[in-house]
């Protein structure tokens, strides 16, 4: 490539730009044929859309989402302990995104409409400050991959109050690309793997998953610039058929990430097995608190009673955000697409979350192609 090396890659420039979809153009040529990219953040979808990219690929190569969206991957029964805790008079305190998710009964926003005293925060830390300033039971509903559990985990090993707790529904990343990896209908060709995660994880965490199932994979950041880098050094891989691991985002990430984070990560949570809504029951893939932490698990300090709902509404029934999530279909081909789902009155979590692809692809005008 003549221009627009790692190194020269500044944030927005045209003719970079250029460069890079020429790039793209020629390396399509040689390889001359079909390849699939998942990418695996919900931000990713965000700059593809908002900036358009999808009309600068070469034909043949398909770029879609997957299982990138923590609050889309959030199970219904999880946002129903929530909403429990919620209606038991605990101050329920989570982030933004979460508070019209459905669970199988209601969500945290019909609880609060009912009475119910539910907070939105920024992080961690500020539901800590919001229980150090009553004598009220706070619970943080936790949600969000490696990014937002190291916070959380730092927040727990801080010594918090001793009426605070967390109803984890942390998820990690890397088991849910190895689950997506072998469903037998879901053609991956490569992953452009999330950068938010990998700063705390750092790119090397991603050698295991290529070496055991030769799928090239690279580490992208979140400035077009970025993506359509990424994108290169995977269909750089793809055309020497080689499956190969690169990070494209290296102004971020290392290799080894943010080893304190790590640190405090692994001190405060393991991982077990657990629903990521309507993807799969994954092993390894949910953060759950470890012993040393019970008295901060609302879990072990509640005797949580949802009212999980046995009967399925019938337009959840036709939803088919978990397909969409798992790279088998996109957005438009949902029968609720823009007319019973909206992110008004959202059916399935991929239509609330300003991460789901469901509400960028509204958002943007449809399938964002232009």
């Amino acid at each position: 490539m003549a221009a627009s090396t790692d190194r020269d890659l500044q944030f927005r420039d045209p003719e970079k730009a250029e460069q890079l979809s020429d790039r793209l153009e020629e390396l399509m040529a040689e390889i001359d044929g079909r390849v699939d990219v998942m990418h695996v953040c919900g931000s990713h979808e965000q700059a593809i859309a908002k900036f358009g990219l999808r009309s600068v690929l070469p034909d043949g190569l398909s770029v879609r989402m997957g299982p990138g969206c923590p609050v889309c991957v959030t199970d219904m029964p999880e946002v129903d302990e929530a909403v429990a805790l919620a209606e038991d008079g605990k101050i329920v305190t989570t982030y933004g995104d979460m508070l019209k998710v459905p669970g199988t009964a209601k969500s945290l926003a019909d609880a609060r409409d009912e009475g119910a005293d539910v907070r939105v925060v920024y992080s961690a830390s500020e539901a800590a400050e919001i229980a150090a300033e009553t004598d009220e039971d706070v619970v943080f509903f936790a949600t969000g991959f490696e990014t937002t559990a190291a916070p959380t985990a730092a927040v727990l090993a801080d010594d918090p109050p001793a009426n605070f707790s967390i109803l984890s529904a942390h998820k990690y990343v890397p088991p849910a690309m190895e689950v997506v990896a072998e469903m037998p209908d879901t053609n991956v060709d490569a992953f452009l793997a999330a950068g938010h995660a990998a700063v705390i994880t750092g790119s090397g965490i991603f050698e295991e998953f290529v070496d055991e199932y030769e799928i090239p994979t690279v580490v992208g950041g979140f400035e077009p610039l970025d993506i359509l880098l990424g994108l290169v050094k995977i269909l750089e891989f793809v055309r020497d058929d080689e499956a190969g691991l690169a990070n494209a985002y290296p102004r971020c990430v290392t290799e080894d990430g943010n080893v304190p984070a790590k640190e405090a990560l692994w001190e405060v949570f393991e991982t077990t097995r657990g629903e990521w809504r309507g993807i799969a029951e994954i092993p390894d893939a949910d953060l759950a608190l470890r012993d040393e932490y019970a008295q901060y698990d609302a879990r072990e300090i509640f005797d949580i009673d949802a009212a999980y709902e046995d009967e399925q509404d019938p337009l959840t029934a036709k939803c088919i955000s978990g397909d969409i999530m798992a790279g088998k279909a996109d957005p438009d081909e949902c029968e609720l697409y823009g007319e019973e789902c909206t992110p008004e009155n959202p059916v399935g979590a991929s239509m609330v979350s300003s991460e789901g692809t469901c509400k960028i692809w509204l958002e943007y005008g449809g399938h964002p192609d232009l």
